[in-house]
């Protein structure tokens, strides 16, 4: 969904990725202290974590690492988490959110797509305990789960 400058949201959308035409796609899970970062293969068909990048504490959000990844990765799009309240309503960090992915689309001039990234980062440590593996040490990496998580979504988003 497209919505006025005023709020933040001039260009990005709601719901699954914008345009069903091959590419890879980076995901970005934005975290108080990490982003974690995945990427999609070219056919849109598989996610892969991507890394993280660590956010220093009451410093902006890094954007211009953001878009130094997405060029690594050749994105043709980003996917972005939006941390929704458990009634789908938007929080602070959801409106820091939608400012923070029209300035990327505005940077890049790439597509840019808000999905609902409520509990990928549950889903990620359920998914880390499941395999008998231990977060401890590896925030950063289940920051990069979470990213896989919410990125596979809007990857079936797509497909439906």
């Amino acid at each position: 969904m497209h919505a006025d400058a005023e709020d933040g949201r001039a260009g990005a959308r709601d719901a699954g990725p914008a345009a069903p035409y091959p590419g890879r796609i980076l995901a970005v899970d934005f975290g108080e202290k990490r982003v974690g970062l995945a990427v999609s293969d070219p056919s849109r068909t598989i996610a892969t974590p991507a890394g993280f990048i660590v956010r220093r504490a009451g410093k902006r959000a890094p954007i211009a690492e953001i878009v130094r990844r997405a060029e690594a990765a050749e994105a043709t799009a980003f996917v972005i988490g939006l941390p929704l309240d458990d009634q789908g309503d938007d929080t602070p960090r959801a409106i820091e959110t939608r400012r923070i992915a029209a300035e990327l689309e505005k940077r890049t001039g790439l597509p840019v797509t808000l999905v609902d990234e409520r509990y990928t980062t549950a889903a990620a440590l359920r998914t880390v305990r499941e395999m008998g593996g231990t977060t401890r040490g590896r925030k950063g990496d289940v920051d990069a789960l979470a990213a896989t998580i919410l990125l596979q979504h809007a990857l079936r988003l797509e497909r439906a």
